[in-house]
């Protein structure tokens, strides 16, 4: 493998912010490690796509944590996949987001996405697999000097983004084939750990979900009560439910359920932006304040932490003040509909409606029925700018408004699934910090492999 040059080291060829950690490793350009960078194509005017087809992955696809989430492709036909031959991709190709929020991300592509394709802001980096592991160029790439040095390049642009000439130029420790292999086992080993416990919880989301369905959606125990299902329940529960339907303006309901609205049910509230240039409304920093930023790379609907927060003398500046734990977030507004629940005290700004505890409905009754109604939410939605739905439009939305028995059993069986995803989640966000930890110290050489494995040990 080819070391950099005396002319390289001479002329400052390599940035110090790419190689800030001393003269631990050599560094190679990455183009010098690849058999070709090229990037995506879009097909023309938008033909060739359909509802199911050929995986489409753009750059929206490439997550934070370093994966591609597959419920975020697009897909195009068999035929325009093949006129698109130059951006096909191949398992082990490494994708680069070239260009807007996504940039700089990267992301391995495995055999169970192919076949695939990729669109014009993705650059593909076809790695020569004689010098280079695909998951140590990812890691390289996601390192805190990589990834400064490339936003502020990007900076410079008017349209930030990064062009191929760009990726190439990027420096990666120059490593043996095998040490490159030794350091990204450690990193997987808590990617992969991560994923597992995020896995999980999509599982222990979609059973407690299916189980709001199931009593206040489909109510199915009420028909099993008038005979037309088969019984799932146990008979205590089951005894909980009506044997009849009554009419309401939503269609049929279980007798005796009443009909109401959010405003019945719930208490909103709004929030503010305390005065940015105004210092002590900021400092010292207090108080837990969320924008929804905070929740647009949630993996699971609990908010654990905040990006920023605020002075006791700017919680004052909004009304809605200090909202306890176990209040329910939603996004009012670009986008409507980020979800979670808070397992902090905490303030919010303009862009959310909260449900605080204490309504006849829960709020982790609310967060499920904000989910299986969100279309509805939407629809309540207006504004030129962006779509934003107020208080007023949607605290006369209307719902179903079950017997406190029957909500109190539905939380006995969800709450502990629910705490479970908490754990799981508080779990994954401690990795994810050692991962973070690890990665610029093995990638710099401060860090070496045993000492890294040991720390594994002790959390894995």
């Amino acid at each position: 493998m080819a070391l950099k040059s005396s002319a390289d080291k001479a002329c400052g060829a390599i940035p110090s912010v790419i190689a800030p950690y001393g003269a631990e490793y050599e560094w190679i350009r990455l183009r010098d490690l690849s058999v070709r960078i090229t990037k995506g194509t879009t097909p023309t005017k938008g033909q060739g796509f359909v509802e199911h087809g050929i995986n489409y992955i753009k750059s929206e696809s490439i997550t934070a944590d370093g994966s591609i989430d597959v419920s975020k492709f697009a897909y195009i036909d068999s035929e325009t996949h093949s006129k698109l031959a130059r951006s096909q991709l191949c398992a082990g190709n490494v994708l680069f987001s070239m260009a807007g929020v996504y940039l700089g991300k990267t992301a391995v592509v495995l055999p169970e996405h192919l076949p695939a394709n990729t669109n014009q802001a993705v650059g593909i980096i076809s790695l020569n697999e004689q010098v280079a592991d695909p998951y140590f160029i990812h890691y390289a790439l996601q390192s805190p000097a990589c990834r400064d040095w490339v936003l502020r390049s990007a900076s410079q642009s008017a349209q930030p983004n990064f062009n191929l000439q760009e990726i190439g130029d990027l420096k990666i420790p120059a490593l043996s084939l095998a040490s490159q292999k030794n350091i990204a086992s450690v990193l997987r080993a808590l990617d992969d750990r991560i994923a597992l416990l995020r896995e999980t919880n999509a599982t222990l989301e979609a059973m407690a979900q299916a189980l709001f369905k199931s009593w206040f959606v489909d109510f199915d125990p009420v028909h099993a009560n008038t005979g037309t299902q088969t019984a799932t329940l146990p008979p205590e529960l089951q005894t909980l439910f009506p044997a009849t339907f009554t009419a309401s303006p939503q269609g049929p309901v279980p007798e005796g359920w009443a009909w109401g609205t959010i405003a019945d049910a719930v208490e909103t509230v709004g929030g503010a932006t305390p005065d940015t240039k105004n210092d002590e409304f900021w400092n010292p920093a207090e108080v837990a304040w969320t924008s929804p930023k905070d929740l647009s790379g949630l993996n699971t609907p609990v908010l654990l932490d905040t990006e920023r927060k605020v002075s006791e003398k700017g919680l004052a500046k909004i009304s809605s003040g200090l909202l306890p734990t176990g209040s329910l977030l939603m996004s009012s507004r670009a986008p409507i509909g980020y979800l979670a629940i808070a397992q902090i005290p905490l303030a919010i700004n303009q862009g959310y409606i909260a449900m605080p505890p204490g309504g006849r409905l829960p709020p982790l009754y609310m967060l499920f029925w904000c989910r299986q109604n969100m279309e509805v939410i939407k629809n309540r939605a207006n504004g030129s700018t962006f779509m934003e739905i107020s208080k007023k439009a949607f605290r006369p939305i209307e719902l179903v408004l079950p017997p406190v028995e029957v909500i109190e059993a539905f939380v006995n069986v969800a709450q502990p699934l629910f705490d479970r995803l908490v754990e799981n989640e508080k779990q994954a966000q401690t990795l994810a910090t050692l991962r973070d930890t690890l990665l610029p110290r093995l990638i710099s050489g401060q860090l070496r492999l045993p000492e890294a494995e040991a720390q594994l040990t002790e959390v894995v």
